[in-house]
């Protein structure tokens, strides 16, 4: 049998072998992670020792069966007379793989080049599978504290491009070196050690340098090592024409920097687009992937183990090792990008464990750096048991005071969609929560009537709101103990901080990149920022607003997801389109759903639009159906286009599919016209026959139309407090106007206003209402149509008042 058979038989075993270990590799993998998180109980020292232990073995287990699978494959490559590499950025891309290695043990990496370019005959993935055999050999025997040197010159005797990669390990004696290039040879000295290893990976190379004209030899270093040295043909200068060279595309460098939501959805839509593209991701943080949005929901006891949120649907943990083993992704994480190097397209990066320094190089480079929680400038900001929420390990710190020092007084600073959320958690946990908001309302997604009705059912679960109120400094010596507001002392057993965030935009400041007026990265709607080369999403960027084509500002992870499948597409030398948001926000309140979508009334009329606005109650589904909840809807609709412009909703029924619909009709630029006519599903256990989105577009149609002249709940209550004259029509059922009416008003129910005309005055204005409005509005038409000339309506009824309701006879 020829030697070069019995390398093939070798890399066909390796290949077979291989593909049998690596799914059970990864999975035992995986479940090590779990146990050394402590997701399962807490270990003592011992167990926690012998556990990282076989995960080191596991470590290298996997990196062998990824080493086997990489051979093989790269050795099916055929020789192309046309392929051509680039010897230095491949040597320089290699030691970047093993900088990690390197500054966790300590190893000295030496560049000594003296050529540069210096282009060969022979394909990139190739050559750089082979170089990376042999440096992974020089790792492997090199100790800590060790020294490895890469070598790259010119022979000129030869016309050929010398590559040399010396160790300080256990170096290779005499009457080995020709054998240890053959399959599986492992020398004495190597046996003596107990490091694992394929046993391919020189056989590879020594057939790949042969197959390019080359030669490769080992021979003892300056340090005591091995040496392993490669000569190959130099590609002259004049051998370099465009239409000669063949640069592989797929092979190309992609760094991302940043994890959580939009730097993993790109790095995986990458490597599903282009599976054999270089990516890595350099993370600061030590997880990669989590559900941010699930965090108060893990505080809160719903989602039981933090694995959870780390996990993927079919439960394997999404660390390092998992975009490693599956996706074929380079993941450094514990490691900051300290600067962005354009001209030179590279990143300094710095490893926060080791504190070592490096450069890596990019073809495409991404920025997903996300935004950091805004920290109040106030005296005893920094004292402990002050909390952001803006990771795991805010949520960890957060849950183990609640739940392990029995914090009772609980204060949040800031009424955003983070506050209200954790409101429900803290609660469930015995807490005492008080939210304190500069503004005069909490929830600023929301207009003010929607948000008081919000604070109104949030302050019936016990959760004290004081708006218009300011923080302005923190007791305590070394823990808090109380708040300071303008508003007097609040006491304080934790302080969650949640007055927003700011896009991390230094890092793109600081390289020139184009800042938008929302103080985010401005991109283009392919994702791409003022550099051709470079890329953002997430948190990080601005967004353009579908509704007024101005930016905007929403930092939310389903748009960070999306704009990182966009911004992948896109680095692939694809065309694919980030059209903008429409704002679309949801979150759970207690057993309240809040959604808003589009523009407020607010935001509207900053805008400069003439609007008509529409509030609405009514079920989710039919009334007869055990599970129908109430929805209060409001509706923004310019009045010139007659298009959709937002909708806002919350109550304790299905709102969101009502919101989703709406979003869908505002990114269409649908009327409501349009809308009215949807053929939207129906069925009683799930909606209306006249779904509430649509009995909301037809009430503003009707506004439009004249036929419905209507009040708002404030300009009502601003008239009670002038004591304006005027008469407050309830229209409900006398057991309907005995539970809840409003003060000062007058109850005739529908069915008896014909025949009681003569008791309402005609020479002032009539308000009509109900319970929603709905026999208001039909009181209102009656009334019209008998001579009554000062008649309207308000708006929602007494579901959508804000303020205070009479309840019972008194």
């Amino acid at each position: 049998m020829s030697e070069k058979t019995s390398q093939e038989e070798a890399l066909r075993l390796a290949a077979l072998i291989a593909h049998q270990l690596k799914s059970p590799v990864g999975a035992a993998g995986s479940l090590l992670k779990t146990l050394l998180g402590e997701y399962v109980g807490h270990l003592n020292p011992q167990q926690k020792d012998l556990l990282d232990r076989a995960d080191k073995r596991l470590q290298e287990a996997a990196k062998s069966v990824s080493r086997m699978l990489a051979i093989a494959q790269s050795d099916k490559i055929e020789s192309d007379a046309g392929a051509i590499s680039e010897v230095v950025s491949i040597v320089r891309s290699t030691q970047l793989s093993f900088s990690e290695d390197a500054s966790a043990r300590n190893i000295s990496v030496i560049l000594d080049i003296t050529v540069e370019p210096a282009h060969v005959r022979v394909s990139e993935s190739a050559l750089s599978e082979a170089l990376n055999a042999i440096v992974h050999n020089a790792f492997k025997y090199t100790p800590n504290n060790g020294q490895i040197k890469f070598t790259v010159k010119y022979l000129a005797e030869e016309d050929a491009i010398f590559i040399s990669i010396a160790d300080s390990g256990i170096g290779v004696s005499e009457e080995f070196r020709e054998k240890i290039f053959e399959p599986f040879f492992r020398s004495d000295a190597a046996q003596k050690t107990t490091l694992p290893g394929v046993g391919l990976g020189l056989t590879f190379a020594k057939s790949l340098v042969e197959r390019a004209g080359g030669r490769i030899w080992v021979d003892k270093s300056e340090s005591g090592g091995a040496d392993f040295c490669v000569v190959l043909p130099r590609v002259s200068s004049s051998d370099l024409p465009g239409k000669t060279v063949k640069p592989d595309k797929e092979r190309r460098r992609v760094v991302i920097i940043g994890g959580v939501a939009a730097g993993p959805k790109i790095a995986s839509k990458i490597i599903r687009v282009k599976p054999r593209t270089d990516v890595t991701v350099i993370e600061k943080g030590e997880f990669l992937s989590y559900a941010g949005c699930g965090l108060p929901y893990y505080i809160s006891g719903v989602v039981k183990e933090q694995k959870e949120l780390l996990s993927t649907p079919l439960g394997v943990v999404r660390d390092p090792i998992f975009f490693q083993n599956v996706k074929s992704i380079k993941v450094m994480n514990r490691t900051e990008a300290m600067e962005i190097d354009r001209s030179g397209k590279r990143v300094r990066i710095k490893n926060l464990v080791s504190g070592q320094d490096t450069w890596i190089p990019y073809d495409k480079l991404a920025i997903a750096t996300g935004a950091t929680p805004v920290v109040p400038t106030v005296p005893g900001v920094h004292l402990k048991n002050i909390f952001t929420l803006h990771g795991v390990r805010d949520a960890e710190g957060v849950k183990a005071h609640v739940s392990r020092m029995k914090a009772r007084d609980v204060v949040l600073i800031g009424g955003g969609l983070i506050s209200v959320e954790m409101t429900e958690a803290l609660v469930a946990c015995g807490c005492r929560v008080t939210i304190v908001e500069m503004f005069n309302q909490i929830l600023g997604i929301l207009d003010w009537e929607m948000s008081a009705l919000l604070t109104n059912y949030m302050e019936s679960k016990g959760v004290r709101v004081m708006t218009g109120t300011r923080p302005s400094s923190f007791l305590g010596t070394e823990f808090v103990e109380g708040v300071v507001t303008d508003k007097g002392i609040l006491p304080a057993d934790m302080v969650v901080l949640c007055v927003g965030v700011r896009p991390n935009v230094d890092l793109a400041r600081n390289a020139g990149l184009e800042i938008g007026s929302t103080g985010a990265i401005r991109v283009d709607d392919h994702m791409c920022t003022s550099d051709p080369d470079i890329y953002a999403a997430g948190d990080c960027v601005e967004n353009m607003d579908i509704v007024t084509g101005m930016p905007c500002y929403v930092p939310l992870g389903s748009t960070a997801n999306k704009q990182g499948r966009v911004a992948a597409v896109n680095m692939c030398d694809g065309d694919d389109v980030f059209p903008g948001v429409v704002g679309s926000t949801i979150c759970k309140v207690f057993n309240y759903c809040v959604a808003r979508v589009g523009l407020t009334e607010t935001w509207a009329r900053k805008s400069g639009c003439d609007i008509v606005t529409v509030l609405t109650g009514a079920p989710d589904r039919e009334q007869f159906m055990p599970q129908a909840q109430n929805i209060m809807l409001k509706l923004v609709v310019d009045r010139k286009t007659r298009k959709l412009l937002g909708v806002q909703a919350l109550g304790p029924g299905q709102s969101d599919k009502r919101v989703d619909v709406a979003a869908v009709a505002i990114t269409a630029g649908m009327t409501v016209d349009q809308i009215a006519n949807l053929d939207l599903c129906y069925a009683p256990p799930y909606s209306l026959a006249m779904d509430n989105l649509i009995t909301g577009v037809n009430i503003a149609k009707n506004k439009l139309a004249g036929y419905f002249e209507s009040v708002t709940p404030m300009e009502v209550y601003e008239k009670m407090r002038n004591k304006d004259n005027f008469m407050l029509l309830d229209l409900s059922s006398p057991q309907e106007y005995a539970n809840t009416r409003l003060p000062g008003s007058t109850l005739i129910p529908l069915g008896a206003l014909r025949g009681r005309l003569n008791e309402l005055p005609r020479d002032k204005e009539i308000i009509t209402l109900c319970t929603n409005s709905i026999r208001g509005y039909e009181a209102a038409l009656k009334l019209k149509a008998v001579g009554f000339t000062k008649v309207r309506v308000m708006d929602g009824g007494l579901i959508m008042w804000p303020y205070e309701k009479i309840h019972g006879m008194k």
